[in-house]
């Protein structure tokens, strides 16, 4: 362990903890430079660091027997429980067989219609020519989609309102949390007053809707909600309590607002400093919608559009996720102990010069086969990967596509001048501020 190299930049006390509150993206591209595996501290607790595709690869796959969910995911356990973002191993398989069938390709379509229904909502309220504050427009769209498949029902109405209140600000305190020590939690600071507030509004809510949904009993309701509430394991027969239901609703809402709207917002941003790239993706998204609503079968034909968010996901992705060590393991040479604390950075490694050439360049091309074929699998994971790869990834991926459909074929959507877009990093790496002007694409062909 003493041979491991320390990050650069440490403070007494405190660590690297300033450096990664104030530049957690520049911070985390910095650590391949001092070695595959990194010592890093936040405060007095040592993190390790994997700064490669091998060693991610050995953490998340081939070793992942040997870990649980580290310090980011414990941090969040106060407010997701032991849902599968958090849980032991023992809980992790179980629940995630009762769930899987939720995220299903036949529940995905079904979930489809209700995305591009509220996809041509938004853009039927936007105004030409006036501005609208994209990033939070798409935000809203994000949470309220989520909620709309969870809570379809008259009576999951608090739920959805709760969600719109207090997602939001549950997700901007969450990097704060992670990096510094428990012990700040308990401080009456702004910040911890709004999460513990906004946690303890959003696990009742949903508690109500819960209880108001069981006696309900309406076998004709089919949303996520309702999916959950009546799954049975196939090997035993057992179903999730009403609080494990809660605390993955709320997991899913945490973990799937955020990435969604971030990949929209900056894919939207690139697109405007890249008309070829939307001359193309429009041309794709003609000959295979047409004029009609997008549908979920369309979303597979969408070849180029698939490549554009691919790229985008790419350079902008999850900032930093961990790993506990659960029983002793080699990793990159090094035996570790129990109770090691490991970290990864999906944003690094999607920005490694190793592994993509120009890696601050925007490319949807470098996605097409021959370019691609040689890199190694690992390099690209946005959702994880191994047996803790996000249960949602079908469920995001297809709302960005019916979005960017839907929107595009009205819209094109115009920065404003003079505006400079910063990234900054939460759960995900997103921008700081979006205005942006729709102009109809007649006006704009």
């Amino acid at each position: 362990m003493r041979a491991i190299p320390r990050a650069p930049g440490r403070l007494p006390l405190v660590g690297h903890a300033i450096p990664l509150l104030h530049r957690p993206l520049d911070f985390v591209q910095s650590l391949p430079s001092t070695g595959d595996l990194v010592r890093v501290d936040l405060g007095t607790l040592p993190v390790y660091f994997v700064t490669n595709a091998d060693l991610t690869h050995d953490l998340l796959v081939t070793k992942s027997r040997h870990m649980e969910k580290g310090r980011f995911f414990t941090r969040a356990r106060i407010l997701i429980g032991d849902s599968l973002p958090t849980a032991p191993a023992h809980i992790h398989r179980p629940h995630r067989r009762l769930m899987q069938p939720a995220f299903h390709r036949e529940r995905i379509a079904e979930y489809a219609r209700v995305m591009a229904d509220r996809a041509r909502a938004m853009a039927d309220a936007w105004t030409p020519g006036r501005s609208i504050p994209l990033d939070e427009e798409l935000a809203r769209f994000s949470v309220s989609t989520l909620a709309a498949t969870m809570f379809s029902t008259d009576i999951s109405r608090p739920a959805v309102e709760a969600v719109l209140r207090d997602v939001p600000v549950l997700l901007k305190t969450a990097m704060f949390r992670t990096v510094t020590p428990k012990l700040l939690d308990r401080l009456p600071i702004p910040a911890n007053r709004k999460f513990d507030q906004a946690a303890v509004r959003l696990r009742k809510v949903i508690d109500d809707v819960i209880a108001a949904y069981r006696e309900h009993d309406d076998s004709e309701v089919n949303d996520l909600l309702s999916l959950l509430l009546a799954a049975r394991d196939s090997d035993t027969g057992e179903a999730l309590t009403d609080r494990e239901v809660r605390d993955e609703l709320v997991a899913i809402l945490f973990a799937g607002t955020e990435t969604t709207a971030s990949t929209l917002s900056w894919t939207f941003h690139e697109l405007a400093a890249h008309p070829e790239v939307e001359h193309r993706l429009l041309d794709e998204i003609r000959s295979v919608v047409g004029d009609r609503p997008i549908s979920f079968e369309d979303v597979p034909k969408l070849k180029y559009t698939d490549r554009v968010v691919r790229e985008v996901s790419r350079m902008h992705s999850v900032p930093l996720l961990m790993r506990r060590v659960a029983t002793p393991v080699e990793l990159g040479g090094t035996e570790l102990p129990v109770g090691t604390e490991i970290a990864f950075s999906l944003y690094a490694l999607h920005r490694d010069p190793r592994l993509y050439e120009a890696p601050e360049r925007f490319d949807p091309d470098r996605w097409l086969p021959e370019r691609s074929q040689d890199r190694p699998r690992e390099s690209y994971i946005p959702f994880g990967s191994g047996n803790r790869k996000c249960i949602g990834d079908g469920f995001a991926w297809t709302e960005i596509v019916i979005t960017l459909a839907t929107v595009l074929a009205r819209w094109r959507l115009e920065p404003l001048p003079g505006h400079s877009v910063r990234e900054v990093a939460s759960a995900v790496a997103h921008p700081d501020r979006l205005p942006m002007r729709p102009v109809p694409r007649t006006a704009a062909a």
